[in-house]
């Protein structure tokens, strides 16, 4: 069974040492929103592998330089494009749903000028025909 790299397993002292990292950096980087692990009942720490791993990359990124709040500004644009990637993924699937639908429609001008939607191999009533149908009378 595959492990949910989002479920919060970890307490702060498995989490640092997984990170490599004593574990008031852990707080800190909580107080400065970096990184925001779940709680658990009792207001305690609850790190996924998630959260590790962008632990992880917070140092990477402090020992290349950055300042915490460029790590900051790099992690919310990151978040950003993940969202637009699994939007982006959402419409794709829409549209070719739509495709797919609008393959088997066919447009015709309907009786009055009006563009009308058909069935594939469907074709638009006769006059005659449409208009029993409107006034309401039985068609043969």
């Amino acid at each position: 069974m595959p492990v949910d790299i989002n479920m919060p397993i970890y307490v702060i002292s498995v989490a640092a040492e997984l990170a490599d990292m004593h574990p008031q950096t852990l707080r800190q980087y909580d107080r400065l929103g970096l990184v925001i692990p779940s709680r658990a009942p009792g207001r305690a720490r609850r790190y996924s592998q998630r959260d590790v791993n962008v632990l992880r990359e917070v140092q990477r990124l402090s020992q290349e330089g950055v300042s915490l709040e460029g790590i900051r500004r790099i992690l919310e644009l990151e978040n950003q494009v993940l969202a637009l990637q699994h939007r982006v993924s959402e419409l794709t699937d829409e549209l070719a749903q739509r495709r797919k639908s609008e393959a088997t429609r066919v447009f015709a001008a309907g009786l009055a000028g009006d563009v009308v939607t058909l069935a594939r191999g469907q074709r638009p009533r006769p006059r005659s025909q449409a208009l029993m149908i409107w006034r309401g009378e039985p068609t043969r």
